[in-house]
């Protein structure tokens, strides 16, 4: 687990198709849980899918390097070999994506490989890595 962690709760409408995507698919180890409620190790952050009906999903978009981002979303950095297996496994599994896994600032600071998805509740996912991560708030 990293040093700091973030927690983040967001809404989802079907807590077994949250454990099929956030555990099974992205490989998330389910923490404590309830009816109503499942924690997720998110790569050493914890995430909290409350079941809430109707309230998921993004609504809007803002251009980024000629990508429409879905807004909100929520996501995290990864290594570049995490990220190329991530998107080698959702590949694999006929995941529709977003935002097809490129790179995004090409040769400028802050270059970096991303991609987004969504939840089966709709909520936006973004996945991104550096070659290198001094990068990470380069301008």
């Amino acid at each position: 687990m990293p040093a700091q962690a973030f927690h983040l709760a967001f809404p989802v409408h079907d807590l077994a198709a949250a454990r099929r995507f956030y555990g099974e698919l992205l490989g998330c180890p389910e923490g404590r849980s309830d009816e109503h409620w499942v924690d997720f190790d998110f790569y050493g952050h914890q995430i909290v899918a409350h079941l809430v009906a109707g309230a998921a999903g993004h609504r809007a978009i803002n251009p980024v390097d000629g990508d429409d981002v879905p807004v909100p979303h929520f996501g995290v950095v990864l290594t570049m070999a995490q990220f190329d297996d991530l998107a080698a496994r959702l590949r694999a599994a006929g995941t529709e994506f977003v935002i097809e896994p490129h790179l995004r600032f090409r040769a400028q600071p802050g270059e970096q490989a991303t991609m987004f998805l969504l939840d089966p509740s709709g909520n936006a996912l973004e996945f991104k890595a550096f070659a290198d991560i001094g990068q990470l708030f380069a301008k």
